[in-house]
């Protein structure tokens, strides 16, 4: 696969995260992240909590971007992974420690 393609694919994969972002944070603030030349680091997707890495090919490692997104993420953002492999379903990895924090705040306001 060439280079441009595989731009395409990513690229591509990133508009989507942004429109199922938006359905499931309505009125929140959700775009593309631009990659800045300065050095300066956006996510994949900016959006608010997370700070997604997002991975579309054969076989992306998951590892690499889960670390990827966690080297980057700012205090207060969540690192997310998301992947998709080719003619999956995507699925989302983050850290034990960052998933136990929200289901103890999802716990916390289940009978609110």
């Amino acid at each position: 696969m060439s280079g441009a393609h595989s731009r395409r694919k990513g690229a591509g994969f990133e508009r989507e995260l942004v429109q199922r972002f938006r359905e499931a944070m309505p009125n929140a603030q959700v775009r593309r992240g631009l990659q800045f030349r300065t050095g300066e680091e956006t996510p994949d997707v900016d959006c608010p909590v997370f700070w997604p890495e997002a991975k579309r090919g054969k076989q992306p490692n998951v590892r690499a971007a889960l670390r990827q997104a966690t080297d980057a993420a700012p205090p207060g953002r969540i690192p997310i992974a998301i992947i998709r492999d080719d003619r999956a379903e995507p699925f989302v990895a983050l850290s034990l420690d960052d998933f136990l924090k929200f289901v103890a705040e999802w716990w916390a306001r289940r009978d609110k």
